[in-house]
């Protein structure tokens, strides 16, 4: 066997492969007469029937199968010779092939980028001196308190922190809302409304138009949609609405004491605000943690360049532009905006797929280097706790991964969190004081 290679590119390679007459026959010969055993022809035993009769029927299944196994062969002994590491599967042409020559094929592979490990232990992060204060603890127990807000019918006009129970209709451009923005029904009546008099979650400046309103009064209010709005249609546009007061209700906050504890599940007002503290220091450790991998991949990547295999920032890209229009119409963008976009859409995605195919490289290079590997057991455990997360009886959870080859995807991720650990044990964490400003509470 005789093989060339061609650079096409900088992980793109052009194997030129030339397999000798002798073996191309002595394939032939041993495809031939396993096809002469299994042959089951009128008047002969299975087994028993002349070669020339089987190749004569079967001459073009026994010539698909030579040809087939010479190049698989062929194929994977001139990667190993040449020390190659292939991505994916090979793309194969040019193929001349017949009895008694030898076989030519050319196999266009992709390969993995060589580059160098920049130095990966050590990596300088820094991390702020936060704890968990009683401050933290308290403020945290007023938005549980919250949550257990009542609400009382008053018969006064609508205060700051209050509810206004409204009827509503709403018009934009002298047309109903939903001429304009079809899907915003919500947006343009609504029976019984509930809003709080000073917020700004239904549309910006809509409620405070409602203080000092009482029950039974109506009222005009007009509002400027943002320009960032989540209804595109409506954005930048003005609005109008007829509003009728129906109740005002005034918040009712419980007292802080063990009945509130326990309507959370704990024992008494003290075991609540242990559990407290302790959910807030797991909260601030995993978002110290966060912020340190993400100090850790930076710098990795500014330390190191490579060419990138084209086929793997293409998938990656058609991944992050699903998630991308996922995303967008989760939150109500239509097609024909989304449409609109896709040019700036598909040039963010394909920066942010190379900049994951880039990272998974290295992640994969450091992983190698460290001779890092995984149990079986490993993964049986990762499946069981995916399986319980979403419900799913773990035979079927691992029937699907193995449809979708998904058994890859979760060793990838065992691999990478191993990686991760490892960086982060390696570093060299620096305590800086905390940003001026900056929010007391890890959340």
């Amino acid at each position: 066997m005789n093989v060339t290679i061609q650079d096409l590119a900088p992980c793109k390679k052009l194997l030129r492969v030339e397999v000798e007459t002798q073996e191309v026959d002595k394939t032939f010969d041993s495809v031939t007469k396993e096809y002469q055993k299994q042959a089951a022809l009128p008047g002969f035993r299975p087994g028993k029937a002349p070669r020339e009769m089987v190749t004569r029927k079967y001459g073009k299944d026994i010539e698909d199968q030579v040809k087939r196994q010479l190049i698989n062969d062929t194929y994977r002994k001139a990667i190993e010779e040449q020390k190659l590491e292939v991505l994916g599967q090979p793309e194969i042409e040019e193929i001349q092939f017949n009895r008694g020559e030898p076989l030519h094929y050319a196999a266009t592979v992709e390969t993995f980028p060589q580059f160098e490990l920049p130095e990966y232990k050590g990596i300088p992060v820094t991390q702020e001196a936060r704890s968990v204060t009683e401050a933290d603890v308290q403020q945290a127990i007023e938005m549980l308190r919250a949550q257990q807000t009542g609400f009382n019918t008053v018969p006064r006009p609508l205060q700051s922190g209050d509810v206004a129970v409204v009827n509503f209709s709403g018009t934009c451009e002298g047309k109903p809302i939903t001429e304009i923005a079809p899907t915003a029904s919500g947006l343009t009546e609504k029976k019984n409304f509930w809003i709080e008099a000073n917020s700004s979650n239904f549309i910006p400046g809509f409620a405070e138009q409602l203080i000092g309103a009482q029950a039974g009064e109506k009222r005009t209010v007009t509002v400027d949609f943002p320009a960032d709005f989540v209804t595109p249609q409506l954005a930048g546009k003005k609005g109008v609405y007829e509003v009728e007061m129906v109740e005002v209700k005034e918040k009712v906050l419980p007292p802080i004491d063990d009945a509130l504890a326990k309507a959370f599940g704990a024992e008494s007002l003290e075991k609540l605000r242990a559990g407290v503290r302790r959910d807030l220091e797991n909260e601030l450790k995993h978002k110290e943690s966060k912020n340190i991998r993400s100090q850790i991949v930076r710098a990795l990547m500014e330390r190191v360049n490579f060419e990138l295999p084209d086929s793997e920032v293409a998938k990656q890209t058609k991944n992050v532009v699903y998630d991308i229009v996922q995303e967008n119409q989760k939150r109500g963008i239509s097609r024909e905006m989304i449409e609109k976009e896709k040019e700036r859409i598909f040039s963010a995605a394909t920066q942010n797929a190379r900049e994951r195919v880039k990272f998974a490289f290295i992640l994969q290079k450091i992983a190698e280097k460290e001779e890092i590997k995984i149990a079986e057991q490993e993964i049986l455990r990762r499946i069981q706790e995916l399986a319980a997360m979403y419900q799913i009886p773990p035979e079927k959870f691992i029937k699907d991964l193995q449809q979708r080859n998904g058994m890859i995807e979760i060793y990838d991720q065992i691999m990478n969190e191993k990686v991760f650990t490892l960086l982060q044990e390696h570093a060299k964490i620096q305590e800086v004081a905390v940003t001026p400003g900056a929010e007391a509470n890890p959340s």
